[in-house]
């Protein structure tokens, strides 16, 4: 007879190993399924990133968190949760997929690309990092196209168009810039945007000021070329030559994993997954959400800071509901 665990949470992020702090804690057989490296979505950020949080805000379960800076690295992140993960013992699967999810009576049913599990409850923990948002345009689908960016290194003298406005975009043009790229923007809106780091954003400014970087306002792209961008400006179409498209249009949440297990999300344009945050169920008895998957296509509600004590709230609701609280 197949094991049925308490607990499967799927994203092995901060989140997810809080989750999975908490379910230990409270003597739950638990399990974690993450897709890719322990706390993916960070490993995948830019590799000279600093978070906008301090690394106190960041601590969990006890742990300190270090960090040279006010403001801590990726690298420092890293390192962080590896501790967390490593001095609790974490029961973490790590570059297993979970396919798909289904509920017969009871019990979820979860299937991976390595094996196939049972729980009676489940917690989404997927963050937002793992699915770009597409500009949906011709020549997207071009390799010089990328939705990720890591570091500047491969775009010393070339032309590059980076898309948006916002931190990933800002922090992308000015360190290819600073390596020696030929920077270009697409921005929606007249500036950046207004929320880029404080201590970033007068410096990319003044870059679009002087004229170092070239920013084309209020555009879309329209077509990606083999050497050249069309992009569609308030004055018209125009073409630029290209190497190298940023698209830094930002992430959203894995809906076909709650649409397989049928939960509600909202009709307007953030698309919110239906939950009580009082316990962070959602409609779905069993199922439960944490992190900034609650917040749909609004991911600027969560972050990881006000999103731990997610944790605590999920656990306590299992363990009461199983009386065993």
């Amino acid at each position: 007879m197949q094991k049925i665990h308490d607990l499967i949470i799927i994203g092995g992020g901060p989140i997810g190993l809080a989750c999975g702090i908490e379910a230990g804690k409270a003597g739950l057989d638990y399990l974690i399924l993450e897709k890719g490296a322990l706390t993916n979505s960070i490993f995948n950020y830019p590799v000279n990133m600093t978070f906008f949080s301090t690394s106190d805000r960041l601590e969990m379960a006890d742990i300190p968190f270090m960090s040279i800076g006010v403001k801590p690295t990726r690298t420092e992140a890293l390192e962080y949760y590896r501790r967390v993960y490593l001095h609790y013992k974490l029961k973490v699967n790590l570059y297993e997929e979970v396919k798909t999810l289904q509920k017969t009576e009871d019990i979820f049913e979860i299937k991976t690309s390595k094996s196939d599990y049972k729980s009676r409850n489940i917690v989404l923990a997927t963050g937002f990092y793992d699915l770009p948002n597409l500009m949906d345009v011709p020549g997207e689908n071009l390799p010089k196209v990328l939705h990720y960016y890591k570091e500047p290194w491969p775009f010393i003298g070339q032309k590059i168009l980076v898309v948006g406005g916002a931190n990933s975009a800002v922090d992308a043009a000015l360190e290819c810039w600073r390596k020696g790229a030929e920077v270009s923007m697409v921005l929606l809106g007249d500036e950046v945007d207004e929320n880029v780091k404080y201590w970033v954003r007068p410096d990319i400014i003044n870059r679009i000021k002087e004229g170092s970087i070239q920013a084309f306002t209020r555009s879309k792209v329209k077509e990606i070329r083999e050497k050249e961008v069309v992009i569609a400006t308030s004055a018209g179409d125009v073409s630029i030559e290209n190497d190298w498209v940023l698209a830094m249009t930002g992430y959203k949440p894995n809906f076909a994993l709650l649409n397989q297990l049928g939960v509600e999300m909202s009709l307007d344009e953030k698309r919110q997954p239906c939950y009580d945050q009082a316990n962070q169920e959602s409609n779905v008895p069993g199922v439960y959400l944490a992190g900034v998957v609650c917040g749909g296509l609004n991911t600027r509600e969560f972050f990881i800071e006000n999103s731990i004590a997610h944790a605590e709230s999920i656990v306590k609701d299992i363990l009461k509901k199983s009386n065993r609280d």
